[in-house]
């Protein structure tokens, strides 16, 4: 049987090392620890969760990472888990990631492709589904409205055109970008990618609007098509020219 929690020094326990402490001398199993609470009979609620943790330090995004992408079944087929505290761990990991969320997107400006995959990145970068989203921004580059295309089962390069740009249309908006991530965490554009970007962007300035940029969400990066695109072509002409 191991030691009891309460059997430690007062200096070691998760509770009472983050009072004395503060939070950022705490291990991530110890954290993780306070919101499981309680362990087994043979074990503490922190070798509970270092042992959970050991499920996903392997993987490619790193222990905290995947256990974001947990599913419940997953978390409590682990001893010491329980369907409340599988619970508790999914609405931890939920609340994480808005905290990255701004509140309220309206009004912010963008300037550059840098400061909406800043929004984006930590909303998508951890999805296991292809999500696309549609950016509607005023004249001012300000965020009006951000638009659902596609999430997971539905392909968005096969929805049409005219229906994703719709919204635009009728609020008349004059600039949108476009934003998916990729799954598998490269952001490098495909071909496909690239080949709808350039459709979209003749579909959206027949009706006077213009699309500013699509980009792509990786893991922990992500990649503006259209710097790609303009690369690509200052190389082109470099080429041309010797």
């Amino acid at each position: 049987m191991s030691i009891k929690i309460k059997e430690l020094p007062i200096s070691e326990r998760p509770y009472e090392k983050l009072e004395l402490y503060g939070e950022k001398t705490l291990s991530n199993a110890e954290l993780l620890a306070i919101i499981i609470k309680t362990g087994t009979k043979e074990e503490t609620s922190v070798q509970v969760a270092q042992k959970l943790l050991s499920l996903c330090e392997n993987t490619k995004d790193g222990e905290l990472n995947n256990l974001k992408n947990m599913t419940l079944e997953e978390l409590m087929a682990l001893k010491g888990i329980g369907k409340v505290k599988a619970i508790q761990i999914k609405a931890l990991c939920e609340l994480s990631i808005r905290m990255y969320k701004p509140s309220d997107y309206r009004k912010i400006v963008i300037r550059k492709p840098e400061d909406l995959a800043k929004i984006m990145l930590e909303e998508l970068r951890f999805e296991k589904r292809e999500i696309a989203k549609l950016v509607i921004l005023n004249n001012g580059n300000e965020i009006i409205k951000i638009k659902d295309i596609s999430i997971g089962g539905a392909n968005f390069v096969n929805i049409p055109l005219k229906e994703i740009l719709s919204d635009p249309i009728k609020m008349k908006a004059p600039k949108i970008i476009l934003v998916h991530n990729h799954p598998s965490g490269d952001s490098t554009p495909s071909v496909q990618d690239i080949n709808f970007t350039n459709k979209l962007y003749s579909a959206a300035l027949i009706f006077e609007i213009q699309l500013l940029d699509h980009i792509v969400i990786g893991n922990k990066e992500y990649t503006s098509i259209f710097s790609e695109i303009a690369k690509k072509e200052k190389t082109k002409k470099g080429n041309d020219l010797k």
